[in-house]
């Protein structure tokens, strides 16, 4: 009865042991996860401070948690002990296999590191990619960066891959942001009024950020630029540089403008044209 008890009692041990260590990685995985991101959080909102690089470090950790549980889980097996131990005669040739097996999972990896390391964009950036996709970054990971767009959803990159793109960053270093406010009048309207109207409207919008330096204000300097850019084939085209604090204000600025200055076109009278087609009507001669 007693080697009965005992040999039921060394299977339990030979394969809870094991089982036990996987279930408390995972519950360790899971509240340190829970915490630290939940503190990480407040204390962003709290300082204000940049969450890119701490975001990293606990994905970093967490795959740390991970991998040190499941290797004592099969240290803790006489087998694979057994069987782990001979691997190390050939751990050089398992090194070169695992190298290529896992290059693109190391390239992302190594690619993270250097985004966090060199900062070409950082969490809560606001990031153009190829011209086609734009949005926030929410979060880097160890394999990939995770942007939300504007429709609030989810663009997974991996990192290795927007390492190598050129990306159009609206928050790195200085945030001030100058959008182009473009305007087609018509050939019989006045130029003059056109680019009054939208200096007025321009200048007095909350959003509108002066800036002009010392010299430029004693220089009289207008604090916003009117000129005409160009003649088109049934407009003349204006453009004025409207500067903003950030893009999001510039962004909703320049949606503003747009309806402003086409408003106060309307009331004087300045005249925004359809595109003009001339029709010639050809007849031929018959005999």
């Amino acid at each position: 009865m007693n080697e009965i008890f005992s040999e039921s009692l060394d299977k339990i041990l030979k394969f809870g042991i094991p089982l036990a260590i996987v279930v408390i990685t995972f519950i360790i995985a899971l509240l340190f996860n829970k915490f630290y991101f939940a503190f990480l959080r407040k204390r962003a909102a709290y300082l204000k401070n940049n969450p890119t690089k701490y975001n990293f470090l606990g994905h970093f950790l967490t795959a740390m948690i991970y991998i040190i549980g499941f290797s004592f889980a099969i240290i803790s097996v006489p087998q694979l002990k057994t069987i782990a131990t001979s691997l190390l005669a050939g751990a050089s040739i398992l090194a070169l296999g695992v190298t290529f097996a896992s290059q693109q999972a190391l390239s992302n990896i190594v690619s993270g590191i250097f985004i966090v390391i060199f900062k070409p964009f950082r969490v809560n950036d606001r990031l153009i990619i190829r011209d086609t996709m734009s949005g926030i970054v929410e979060d880097i990971t160890l394999r990939h960066t995770v942007i939300r767009n504007f429709e609030n959803r989810r663009i997974i990159i991996p990192n290795s891959v927007i390492s190598n793109e050129a990306v159009t960053n609206s928050d790195l270093g200085d945030e001030k942001i100058c959008r182009f406010l473009e305007m087609g009048i018509s050939y019989d309207s006045d130029i003059d009024l056109a680019k009054k109207i939208m200096f007025e409207e321009v200048h007095q919008h909350p959003d509108y950020f002066d800036v002009r330096t010392e010299d430029d204000i004693e220089k009289n300097t207008p604090e916003v630029t009117v000129r005409v850019m160009s003649m088109g084939d049934s407009s003349v085209n204006l453009r004025a540089w409207v500067w903003a604090e950030n893009s999001a204000k510039s962004f909703v600025m320049h949606c503003d403008l747009l309806e402003s200055v086409k408003k106060r076109f309307d009331r004087e009278g300045v005249e925004i044209p359809f595109p003009h087609r001339t029709i010639v009507e050809k007849k031929l001669m018959t005999k």
